[in-house]
């Protein structure tokens, strides 16, 4: 089959995915969308919302209408590394009569692994996760233990509670391809929020991908060409967030401590190949650099003192520069 006949099929899926979700989570249609691409592009998800905005019921209506399994982990601050990877028991071994290991797989061997609330667990426990995310794999007493793909994880943060809690450092955060900020809903959306939530109406969904289906296409995804000028707009929208950079905007030196790496450059141009491939596009254009350009960006910049005490965005910075380049 060739390539541009997988894109029109991929398009397709990814139009009935949303359709199915459409049936239990009102609007978030950017939401939903920008979580599409970071399954497509290999990529995990930071989702930072207050409570109440229906950030686990998106992941778990997702993993259900996709043929995945799906494991939920609740952050706690006595969550440790093993809890969340598995661990070795000794078990007797009935044919030799002597006790022997065994490895017990933790939650993390999921096609889906919604780990609420990480800044709820100390850094030692948040690190088990991130190595695997990295790394697709788990290592127990010295032995090496793959991840079934494809493997997607999506984290949840609550933006206003600080009091226990143990805020992933930036380059922590950097392991994540997005950082998805959920807005209140419209009054309208909220409507039929309380409308279809508060009666016994249960949403019949349909499978509409496989685990085999899903690794295909990002195979597919990593095989849609790029134009250069394309790329360059992406290194060079990256570049225009460091200080330090010659030639720097004024804004960047008035408001920000550091600047994207590298990766961000990566995740933006595979960023804008997804998004063109779930569109049916058969090549991404400098709009759909800009389209995941606050998502990637958004968690990768350092703002400073006079960002916070001017009122000064992460948002409102990259919305300026894009403007510039």
């Amino acid at each position: 089959m060739s390539d541009v006949k997988a894109i029109e099929q991929l398009a397709q899926s990814v139009k009935q995915i949303r359709s199915e979700m459409g049936k239990v989570i009102v609007g978030q249609e950017e939401i939903i969308e920008q979580l599409l691409i970071s399954l497509f592009a290999r990529g995990h998800c930071l989702l930072v919302g207050v409570p109440g905005l229906a950030k686990t019921l998106i992941i778990r209506t997702l993993a259900d209408v996709l043929d995945l399994s799906f494991s939920r982990i609740q952050f706690t601050p006595d969550l440790m590394p093993s809890d969340i990877t598995g661990t070795e028991i000794i078990e007797d071994n009935r044919s030799t009569g002597q006790k022997d290991f065994r490895f017990v797989k933790g939650p993390i061997f999921a096609n889906i692994v919604l780990a609420d609330e990480i800044n709820r667990t100390p850094p030692k426990t948040q690190a088990a996760l991130l190595e695997a995310m990295q790394e697709y794999n788990v290592t127990a007493a010295g032995t090496t233990y793959s991840l079934k793909q494809p493997f997607f994880v999506l984290a949840t943060q609550n933006p206003i509670e600080q009091e226990g809690t143990y805020p992933l450092p930036e380059a922590q955060e950097d392991r994540f391809m997005f950082n998805l900020w959920l807005d209140y809903p419209s009054f309208k959306d909220e409507v039929d929020i309380v409308r279809t939530t508060t009666t016994n109406y249960k949403a019949d969904l349909k499978t509409v991908l496989s685990g085999e289906r899903i690794v295909e296409f990002q195979e597919l995804v990593r095989r849609v060409p790029v134009a250069d000028n394309v790329i360059e707009y992406a290194v060079k929208l990256v570049h225009a967030t460091r200080p330090n950079d010659k030639g720097s905007a004024q804004i960047v030196k008035d408001f920000l401590s550091y600047g994207a790496g590298p990766r961000a450059s990566q995740f933006l141009t595979l960023g804008a190949k997804t998004r063109a491939a779930i569109n049916g596009k058969t090549a991404p254009d400098i709009e759909d650099v800009r389209a995941v350009a606050a998502p990637v960006l958004r968690h990768r910049i350092v703002t400073n003192f006079n960002a916070e005490a001017d009122n000064v965005s992460k948002v409102d910075i990259i919305r300026r520069l894009m403007d510039q380049i």
